[in-house]
């Protein structure tokens, strides 16, 4: 088979630290910019003039629409390139950006509605860099070097989610205000592109018999009203009601979309979700892990929102207490790649995963003293970050260690994909846990005597409870979806089959 020019190009061309650190700036974006959100919401919320319920789905909904199109992304930079979807992505940063730093205040259905759609593009943009990004790091780098690339982007992703809650307490609490978050991350997106400027274009080899296959948009369109139903319902059920009309409406939606979705997939040869990768128990485990662990985001969201709500506390004395969460995050991705070498991808994964449901578990202790809170939360995003180091370098080559040239990108796809909707799905359900546990009766929760210490914030407090309990639940699932399908050691027919990748790998095909 012959080899065409962007591929002999790609070949030729060697990526620098330079262009990596482009990478890790547009990637950055997504998990830092965009997920400000989860720190400054309250007072966005105020500002704007918006409700409860339309605040939490502002925050969501960039992760559903990434989590929505990011499969599609991905397939998409396989067949018509990589580069151009990266670049893409960038732009459509640039344009999320602008339109909720330009949202006014107090003007109702057009505030709400650059809000959700400055969010929602922000969410596209996040589709097209992350499987592009990934599957560019595969492309151009073997080996060793592989791992440190992909280390570096682990850094731009969770070390990224780690610096999200300080940075967005800093601009909110500054004379520049919340809105100067955007502004730099524009910036920051103008810089990316700057510094990709020279990207050689890369896209997989075709597959003869699906050349001609059309894309799956039956499939798309149920997978889209599925999650659109489903998190609509999550996010937006207090306000509704969980058991209304239109609230029951949702949910059927969502269990027949479902149903019509996994019909279609299995059927279709060219489908929009390849099924076909969950065959493989090790890609199953790591994708349905990450999902879970990305879910436990929503404690970002309940934890921040508790102590500004029910403590008193600023955004950004709230976001100090995840200083070390970023501190032991971005020291400790590295560790990971290590174990990874070490152990193979199972240990690092189950003791991540432990290390952060201890430390979920500690933030979840709201019937404290503020005192005695703030201090166990600080200790428990420390704990909730170490975890996430260890876990992350290693999921990601459990996953795709098996996985086709001609697939990466789309595989890429469906692990991030697992990331963003575990983030949407995780904190619609944690935000609406903590707003539902706040409508219990507080002297049904006083006659516990449980909760020491002031009186009057205990449904908040309780609701806090409920909220975070939920994201040690998801912690505890994924670890169990880690026992029971990554094996102990790696496949010995995964180490024959990439003879070019010195083992482990930590990003492979």
């Amino acid at each position: 088979m012959t080899t065409s020019a962007p591929e002999r190009a790609a070949t030729e061309w060697r990526p620098t630290d330079k262009w990596l650190l482009g990478v890790v700036l547009a990637v950055i974006n997504f998990w830092l910019f965009a997920q400000t959100l989860l720190n400054v919401i309250p007072g966005i919320k105020d500002e704007l003039g918006v409700e409860q319920t339309l605040a939490n789905l502002a925050v969501s909904i960039t992760s559903l629409f990434s989590g929505i199109f990011i499969v599609v992304a991905g397939g998409l930079a396989d067949r018509i390139g990589r580069t151009k979807i990266m670049y893409l992505g960038i732009y459509l940063s640039i344009a999320g950006s602008i339109i909720i730093a330009l949202t006014p205040e107090n003007l109702g259905a057009l505030t709400s509605g650059m809000l959700l759609a400055g969010r929602a593009v922000q969410g596209l943009s996040a589709a097209c860099i992350m499987p592009s990004t990934m599957a560019l790091v595969k492309a151009f780098y073997e080996g060793k070097a592989r791992q440190r690339a992909l280390s570096y982007w682990s850094i731009g992703s969770w070390g990224g989610s780690g610096f999200t809650a300080l940075f967005g307490g800093l601009m909110a609490s500054s004379p520049l205000g919340w809105r100067s978050i955007f502004w730099i991350s524009i910036v920051l997106s103008i810089l990316a592109l700057l510094l990709l400027r020279a990207t050689p274009e890369s896209r997989a080899e075709r597959d003869p018999e699906n050349a001609d296959a059309r894309f799956d948009w039956s499939g798309l369109i149920f997978f889209i009203v599925m999650l659109m139903a489903i998190n609509i319902y999550i996010s937006q059920g207090p306000h509704i009601g969980w058991l209304s009309l239109i609230g029951l409406s949702l949910v059927a939606i969502f269990v027949v979309s479902g149903l019509v979705f996994l019909q279609i997939e299995t059927r279709k040869r060219n489908s929009f979700v390849d099924l076909k990768l969950f065959r493989n128990g090790t890609f199953t485990g790591a994708t349905l892990s990450n999902f879970l662990l990305n879910g436990a985001a929503g404690t970002l969201i309940v934890a921040l929102g508790l102590v500004q709500i029910a403590g008193g506390l600023s955004s950004l004395q709230s976001g100090l207490l995840t200083l070390g969460y970023l501190v032991a995050i971005l020291l400790t991705i590295r560790v990971g790649e290590k174990l990874l070498q070490r152990f193979g991808p199972r240990r690092p994964m189950l003791w991540g995963s432990m290390i952060t449901g201890v430390g979920i578990l500690m933030c979840s202790l709201t019937f404290l003293l503020l005192s005695e809170y703030l201090v166990l939360t600080f200790i428990g995003f420390t704990l909730f970050g170490v975890g996430l180091g260890f876990y992350a370098t290693p999921s990601t080559d459990a996953a795709l260690s098996n996985v086709p040239d001609a697939q990466v990108g789309a595989a890429s796809g469906i692990y991030k994909m697992a990331s963003s909707l575990g983030n949407a799905i995780g904190v619609a359900i944690s935000a609406a846990l903590y707003v539902a546990g706040q409508n219990v009766n507080p002297e049904l929760i006083q006659s516990w005597g449980l909760f020491i210490g002031r009186q009057d914030n205990v449904a908040l407090r309780f609701g806090g409870a409920i909220g975070l309990l939920f994201n040690v639940f998801m912690v505890v699932v994924a670890i169990a979806s880690i026992i029971a399908s990554v094996p102990r050691d790696r496949p010995k027919e995964e180490e024959e089959a990439r003879p070019d990748v010195v083992a482990p790998p930590a990003f492979g095909n």
